[in-house]
């Protein structure tokens, strides 16, 4: 039932986005409408019916999906054979060869910008209960590498076993490559690990998920190796306190820049504002990157039952960073914080 009650909120917007039908290929709205994983497999969904479109290869797997008509045809056969007037796409989910082979296909082809991201963004149950496990799993990760890491050990030896962790006690796949930075290395959000050593006296930043039954998670944790000086205290407090204001005071009906003045304000006023580069946090889904987001730039509002990450981070280039990372379901009153359970006071090792 719910998979069909997915297709109809779909349905549900085709009169106000002016279209009769909807076609994608993407491989995650394909899993978001059928629950099913496989590449080179498309939807078609009209008003009355839905095809779930296929070869051979994929058959056994698709033939029996719950809504959906199978169908070995070719899309733009279908959409003729349908009489269909006005077929929406999206743009950022269709090559422009595919959307120039079928456009002819439909007497007017309709570009519906984020029409189903829009739908992803607010979870229904399922995604939930998934998302909740994979976050879970990444809380028993880090718990774990806790009792793992020594000075000496490389980045890239840490990165592994926290993957070799997640992927041993029932991740399908990681969510994104894992980071795990030390040093001045910890100062880019987005560093390597490599056979860089492990020493002591500075930060290593871990920032990694998993995915169960298709969904992601997502957290980071910034731990001190051997000693944090006074320095390193205050910018990881400063850090801490954004982050947990922001998990204190998120709720549904906010707009994302709101949101993120949250942990931004905080981090201005310590004076770091100038090392807070990115966006407080984003969706996650099927996904690792999905609407809604945290962000200066983010005017949207932020709706009841969407799964959004809160990482503030402060990063001092060529001295070292701290980034702090939840993930959470953004409620009417507030969050529930899905990473309760890996502890955030610094824990030095």
């Amino acid at each position: 039932m719910i998979l069909q009650s997915r297709l109809e909120k779909l349905r549900a917007l085709f009169e106000d986005s002016g279209i009769d039908a909807f076609f994608s290929s993407d491989k995650y709205t394909v899993r978001y409408f059928t629950d099913k994983k496989g590449d080179d497999c498309s939807v078609l969904v009209l008003k009355d019916k839905a095809y779930l479109i296929s070869d051979f290869r994929y058959r056994e797997a698709m033939e029996n999906t719950e809504g959906f008509i199978y169908s070995e045809e070719k899309p733009e056969e279908l959409i003729k054979k349908e009489g269909i007037a006005r077929l929406g796409f999206e743009r950022n989910r269709i090559s422009l060869e595919q959307y120039l082979d079928l456009k002819d296909a439909a007497k007017e082809a309709v570009l519906c910008d984020k029409l189903v991201d829009n739908l992803r963004m607010v979870k229904d149950e399922e995604e939930i209960r998934r998302t909740a496990a994979a976050e879970k799993l990444g809380c028993d990760a880090f718990n774990y590498i806790l009792g793992y890491i020594r000075p000496g050990m490389t980045e890239r030896q840490v990165a592994l076993e926290l993957n070799n962790y997640m992927l041993l006690h029932g991740a399908e796949e990681l969510s994104f490559d894992t980071i795990c930075v030390y040093g001045a290395k910890s100062s880019m959000p987005h560093g390597v690990p490599d056979d860089s050593v492990i020493g002591t006296g500075s930060f290593l930043t871990m920032d990694f998920g998993c995915v169960i039954d298709g969904y992601h998670s997502d957290m980071t944790r910034t731990i001190a190796i051997g000693r944090a000086d006074e320095e390193m205290k205050k910018v990881y407090n400063t850090v801490l306190g954004a982050q947990m204001n922001a998990c204190e005071k998120i709720k549904a009906g906010l707009k994302g820049t709101e949101a993120h003045r949250l942990a931004s304000d905080i981090i201005d006023a310590a004076g770091y504002g100038e090392y807070f580069g990115h966006g407080l946090g984003h969706g996650t889904g099927l996904e690792i990157h999905e609407l809604p987001r945290f962000s200066p730039l983010y005017d949207g509002i932020i709706p009841e039952n969407s799964i959004v990450s809160v990482e503030p981070g402060i990063y001092l280039p060529g001295r070292f960073g701290v980034r702090i990372e939840d993930l959470a379901i953004v409620k009417a009153n507030g969050i529930i914080n899905l990473a309760s359970s890996a502890p955030k006071e610094l824990i030095t090792i």
